[in-house]
């Protein structure tokens, strides 16, 4: 045998590998970040309507997304309850604390919440008896993880100066984002969760922190009137959730075995891939906010 026929034949008998994924299209990454960002602030500033209409949106998707990657470990959530419910919640929350104030929102987002929980586990009452633990389990997740978090944005949007807070808070998630990303990057060394995000440190996480609380003491005195210790609280607290938050939906994916949770925002995948960071984060903005600026 040939040197020649004896390496075609090496070569033939070696498994193929898998061609390798190609990178993000920065075009189109940039493209549909600046209409994504267009959206959100020309809503927030001229028609607040159309930014419930984005959050309905992003809970309509974000919900399929979840249901699917629950679905590849075992857990087949029910998706109605959740998407559909979760979307009409959030709008009715809006409308009722914008019109009788915040408790009037508080009431309809958990009533909406004890509803959809109730519908989905009638739901799941169609399918077998065996995984039904399982599958209800998932679908109160799934419910508690996008539509009660996303709905908090709602009620914070119904504040006084509401748009302008919902502002300053994707300013501090920014912030984080930009803060931990350049100082991780230049003199990162001691990673913060190497399991579940090895890109992380702590030299970012604090460098991200530090810029979100010293931005919240800008933007808070000058934005929305309070003080400016206040929005230095409000910075560290929103931080920190948004760390959190970029974690767990880390741990979410890596269970699944997903890179991304979709492919619905081009150049950035899913629609829970942006909002990551800002889920946990929402909550915790809405809350702070409300006790800490009058």
């Amino acid at each position: 045998m040939s040197d020649e026929d004896a390496g075609s034949q090496a070569a033939a008998s070696e498994p193929s590998r898998p061609p390798r994924s190609p990178g993000r299209n920065l075009v189109a990454a940039i493209a549909s970040g600046v209409v994504l960002a267009a959206w959100i602030v020309g809503t927030l500033l001229w028609w607040n309507w159309g930014f419930i209409i984005f959050l309905m949106a992003c809970v309509v998707v974000g919900v399929f997304e979840l249901v699917r990657a629950l679905g590849r470990v075992g857990m087949y959530a029910s998706y109605p309850p959740a998407g559909i419910g979760g979307s009409l919640t959030i709008a009715l929350s809006f409308w009722l604390a914008d019109a009788w104030g915040q408790l009037a929102g508080v009431s309809a987002l958990f009533g909406g919440l004890a509803m959809m929980v109730i519908a989905a586990l009638l739901w799941r009452l169609r399918g077998p008896v065996s995984g039904y633990i399982r599958d209800a389990a998932g679908s109160v997740f799934t419910v508690g993880y996008v539509p009660l978090l996303l709905g908090t944005l709602g009620l914070l949007l119904a504040q006084p100066k509401g748009n302008l807070r919902v502002i300053v808070y994707f300013v501090l998630v920014v912030c984080l984002d930009t803060g931990a990303y350049a100082t991780g990057s230049l003199i990162g060394r001691h990673k913060m969760a190497p399991h579940i995000s090895p890109g992380k440190t702590w030299e970012g996480f604090g460098a991200g922190v530090l810029l979100a609380a010293v931005a919240g003491a800008i933007a808070t005195p000058l934005m929305l009137g309070g003080a400016w210790w206040a929005g230095f609280v409000i910075g560290l607290l929103v931080a920190v959730a948004a760390v959190t938050g970029d974690l767990v939906e880390s741990s979410i994916k890596r269970d699944a075995g997903l890179k991304d949770m979709g492919r619905i925002i081009p150049g950035h995948g899913g629609a829970l891939d942006r909002l990551d960071s800002l889920l946990v984060a929402a909550p915790v903005a809405w809350l702070s906010m409300l006790a800490l600026v009058r």
